[in-house]
């Protein structure tokens, strides 16, 4: 009899037990194919990582110049403003000087009416013509009756005429000031459109050198197009976001007022008293237009013949193909009979090959355990 009860080797065991573990751990590395790091191209994942830190460099520099931009734009507006206020300003003190110096209320025609010191100043009606109270149930003679009627009334007009002549001084007066505040608001406005101008050219420069560095950076993507196959796409697909920006900020759908709006040169344009093109711009346009007209007939007598003779080519190339088809239908019918009949040999063929091979080579059946020992180590 065999003696089966042996004592086991603990070290052996456990020897045998790390190996095992070892190799289920090393299976796990190599047959999962997410941490599987053999076969990764390092050179080119370092590469990709400095293309991005260059690409976000330049995304970060175009970001500060465009806010830059916009602070310095957003400073103009605000300093403008704050002219503008200053302007209105001086003006409503100008106007309240003028109001209090020279239309205060004892200036007016009608101020002896709105006098509140009028019945203090008033004497009583008729100190003269013989009765200090003139009598007669208190009526006090009526209008024309007074002794001084004519001086009264010649002192009157002279009054009057002199009123008269003091408005008009003080209407032509306010005229001259007005005139003046006008001219110095008017230069005012004109400094602050060439200011403005000049802003608008410095903004232009400004636009002009970011857009020559997208170019400059597209231009050097596309020299590394040829080394870097991989990154056609993304650098593609940059360029044209480059590119719509440019559009979207450019003159043309921002509609830039500086372009138009030039108040000073002789070429500018005012909306309001523009009265449309002149006669040689309207003979040019009437010209071009028979021209068009013209090449427009030409281009259809064109098409007109070039469809004739296509349909002209057609109805040929038409008869040409129910020709061919019959040719290829009759061939058809031919080849299919053929290869019916060598599809008959050739399954004959097949069937007593695969009754050779079952009955002859292939006696044994492959089971399953067959396949399971395949994969079942790392080594």
């Amino acid at each position: 009899m065999y003696k089966l009860d042996l004592p086991v080797d603990l070290k052996q065991a456990a020897a045998i037990e790390r190996r095992r573990n070892m190799e289920k751990q090393r299976q796990s590395r190599i047959f999962n194919a997410k941490e599987r790091i053999i076969g990764v191209d390092v050179q080119a994942l370092e590469q990709q990582r400095k293309d991005r830190e260059v690409r976000e460099e330049t995304e970060a520099a175009r970001a500060e110049a465009f806010a830059a931009d916009a602070i310095k734009n957003d400073k103009v507006v605000v300093m403008m403003e704050k002219r503008q206020e200053q302007d209105i300003r001086n003006l409503n003190m100008a106007v309240n000087d003028f109001r209090k110096n020279f239309q205060v209320p004892e200036t007016r025609r009608e101020f002896d009416l709105n006098d509140p010191d009028g019945l203090k100043k008033d004497r009583p009606a008729r100190l003269t013509d013989d009765d200090p109270r003139c009598g007669i149930s208190g009526i006090q003679k009526l209008d024309g009756e007074d002794l001084n009627f004519t001086a009264r009334k010649k002192y009157q007009q002279e009054q009057m005429r002199e009123w008269t002549k003091a408005q008009i001084k003080e209407r032509n007066a306010a005229d001259m000031n007005q005139k003046h505040a006008d001219l110095l608001y008017e230069m005012k406005a004109r400094e602050l459109d060439q200011r403005a101008c000049e802003l608008a050219t410095a903004e232009e420069e400004c636009r002009r050198q970011i857009n020559m560095a997208t170019k400059n950076f597209n231009l050097a993507q596309q020299r590394e197009k040829d080394e870097q196959e991989a990154m056609k796409r993304q650098q593609q697909l940059d360029d044209n976001y480059t590119e719509l920006s440019n559009h979207i900020y450019g003159d043309m759908l921002t509609e830039n007022p500086a372009v138009a709006q030039s108040a000073f040169g002789a070429h500018r344009v005012i909306t309001d008293r523009w009265k449309g093109m002149s006669p040689e711009q309207l003979a040019d346009v009437r010209n071009r237009q028979e021209q068009q007209r013209q090449e427009k007939e030409r281009l259809e007598m064109e098409e007109r013949l070039r469809n004739e003779e296509w349909d002209k080519q057609r109805v040929d190339a038409d008869r040409a193909a129910v020709i061919l088809e019959r040719r290829e239908e009759r061939l058809k019918k031919e080849l299919e009979r053929q290869q019916a009949q060598e599809n008959l040999r050739l399954g004959a063929e097949q069937k007593a090959h695969r009754e050779f091979l079952d009955k002859e080579v292939y006696r044994n059946n492959i089971t399953a355990d067959f396949f399971s020992q395949f994969n079942t180590s790392s080594r």
